[in-house]
């Protein structure tokens, strides 16, 4: 895994760009993220405010390594709407990115756009299966059936893109583990270059929390830790390298976009919603089509959740990002990169994780989670966080 040595100039170090799309055509029960139905003009108005707001941002002539697509359904904008915003973020990245991800959904794959996506220099296609079960599926709310799932993987294998992923889903409404396990191998069946399977989380301000409060749905924790284990074990036994903890891939085919993100590089996001890391700052657009729109036009991105990017904060972020990765972090390393007294309260934390068996490290001081670890991921992270906002230990 690379990483970027400490000392070394910004300007080398990967810089990506996310956009966002954020149009669709319905909701998803379990989606949280901004979307809204492309009426009347809308995505005029979106693609001219993507190449306003791309003018505002502070570049400084560095070349973008990544790119990432999202949304919303990317796949909804037609051929040409797809030249105009492909046109417009190349012209700002110093020549192409070397990894160029878009999401797809199946039901939006057609012949003409991949032909679009392979002509302006997309590389890596991620398609949300999230199920090969029709069923399930529609418990999801997905506008998507398994034979729409095929007819678009097929096309895209034809394009010939360097990588494509499957997005796939576990722990759903009623789901068995015969259901995961047939998916898991259908997925396996296909042969993707990488796979990306993901827990099913419930999204405040979403149908399936309504459900979930109405007692329609329940939680089984249980449940879902067998299938994270039961996951983990198939995709190893298909030559997946598990890399993080939902991401598995093929040698060569890990996504740098992401890896570069939870190692705390920086990225400038672009579109309603989106969120940036850029020049000393973390912050995200409005989520509202109309008010970025007018933000734009006023000069003015990314003025959300603005935070500056401390030293602690990076610091802490490094850690709970590093270590869903199974390959862990150096702790020498990040602490030379983000010089902060804060890791005394790491330090303090690391001896009840190592003795409960959830990290293990080595002699050089790079620290990983066990298996064990992994399954509860999310609460370590909450501690590492709490041990970074813990009062600095005077000297001894």
């Amino acid at each position: 895994m690379v990483e970027i040595p400490s000392g070394q100039e910004k300007a080398q170090a990967p810089l990506g760009v996310y956009v966002h799309v954020p149009f669709c055509a319905t909701t998803c029960d379990f989606c949280a993220f901004y979307q809204t139905v492309p009426k009347g003009d809308a995505v005029r108005r979106y693609l001219d405010g993507v190449e306003t707001e791309a003018g505002l941002v502070e570049w400084a002539n560095r070349r973008v390594a990544t790119a990432f697509w999202g949304g919303g359904t990317p796949g909804l904008l037609r051929p040409e709407e797809i030249e105009r915003l492909g046109r417009t973020m190349l012209l700002y990245c110093g020549g192409p990115p070397d990894e160029w991800t878009v999401e797809l959904a199946p039901a939006t794959v057609t012949e003409d756009r991949l032909t679009v996506f392979e002509q302006l220099g997309v590389t890596r296609i991620s398609l949300g299966v999230q199920s090969f079960d029709a069923g399930l599926l529609d418990a999801l709310g997905r506008q998507h059936t398994p034979n729409q799932v095929y007819r678009a993987y097929d096309l895209i294998r034809a394009q010939g893109f360097t990588s494509v992923n499957l997005d796939l889903m576990f722990a759903l409404p009623n789901q068995t583990e015969a259901q995961w396990r047939a998916d898991l191998e259908e997925a396996r069946r296909l042969a993707p270059d990488h796979l990306s399977t993901y827990c099913l989380t419930f999204e405040e301000d979403t149908a399936l929390w309504v459900k979930l409060s109405q007692g329609k749905v329940k939680l089984d924790a249980a449940k879902e830790a067998l299938f994270y284990v039961q996951t983990w074990a198939i995709l190893a036994d298909a030559g997946y390298a598990q890399y993080e903890i939902s991401n598995f891939a093929r040698p060569g085919h890990a996504c740098r976009h992401n890896l570069n993100t939870w190692q705390m590089h920086e990225w400038v996001g672009l579109g309603p919603s989106a969120a940036s890391q850029h020049n000393g700052w973390r912050s995200s657009n409005p989520a509202d089509l109309a008010l970025w729109l007018a933000e734009v036009a006023d000069g003015r991105r990314a003025t959300s959740d603005r935070v500056v990017l401390t030293n602690d904060l990076l610091a802490a972020d490094s850690v709970i990002f590093g270590l869903r990765m199974n390959h862990g972090v150096s702790m020498p390393r990040l602490r030379r990169r983000w010089p902060t007294p804060h890791w005394a309260g790491l330090e303090d934390l690391l001896p009840k994780l190592l003795f409960g068996g959830l990290l293990v490290a080595t002699a050089e001081g790079r620290i990983s989670l066990t298996g064990p670890g992994r399954l509860v991921a999310d609460a370590i992270g909450a501690e590492i966080l709490e041990a970074f906002e813990s009062p600095v230990r005077v000297g001894l």
